[in-house]
């Protein structure tokens, strides 16, 4: 009667189940690190195209209209 439940197969058992067990709490982990990776370089990609969008303004001498202080502004109004 106790020949069915001998110590290594009892072993051998609890082994393959803690196995299993860290084997699910590690692909667990793994996927939250991956997706908190992805969701930082979004955030830095997100920051980096919006400081790059902005630019210094000026106001225009003659016609008083805001504009990029690195372009050419030609006012339409003059002659």
């Amino acid at each position: 009667m106790f020949g069915l439940f001998s110590l290594p197969k009892l072993l051998f058992t609890a082994f393959v189940i803690a196995a299993v067990w860290y084997g699910y709490k590690w692909y667990n982990r793994y996927q939250q690190v991956r997706q908190e990776d992805e969701r930082d370089r979004v955030r830095r990609d997100d920051e980096k195209s919006r400081t790059a969008a902005v630019e210094d303004m000026v106001q225009c001498p003659d016609c008083g209209a805001y504009v990029p202080a690195a372009g050419g502004h030609v006012c339409g109004g003059g002659t």
